[in-house]
């Protein structure tokens, strides 16, 4: 088996604790797929979201029956892999991300995107 460099992973904002706050099942999950996108590789239930461009801001969603569950990152920079923000969306009506997760998710890539490039020493 190949062995593959692990990228660094920061987490913007409330990723992380949002995270967390979610069943151990669905964190099992997304840590997996977070590590894969570390070496390279992507989980089989990672899609581009739609909206931004390319593949570069990938979702993991996993449903439930108490709604669907979602972390977003991004592999757009070579160094590093960004967690953007996970959360739950509770309505089953509709395949979209609402409007403000999507609103959240644009803050967070700037904020990932200063980081990246030197210009903040935080990872908010």
């Amino acid at each position: 088996m190949e062995e593959r460099e692990v990228k660094p992973l920061y987490w913007v904002a409330f990723a992380k604790r949002d995270l967390k706050a979610m069943p151990t099942d669905i964190q099992d999950m997304f840590g997996f797929a977070l590590h894969q996108a570390q070496t390279g590789r992507k989980h089989d239930h990672a899609k581009p979201l739609k909206g931004f461009g390319s593949a570069g801001v990938l979702e993991v969603v996993e449903s439930t029956q108490d709604g669907a569950f979602r972390a977003v990152y991004t592999v757009k920079f070579v160094d590093a892999v960004y967690v953007l923000h996970c959360f739950q969306k509770k309505s089953m009506h509709g395949v979209a991300t609402p409007r403000q997760d999507i609103e959240i998710i644009r803050a967070r890539l700037k904020a990932a995107l200063a980081h990246a490039s030197g210009e903040s020493d935080d990872r908010h």
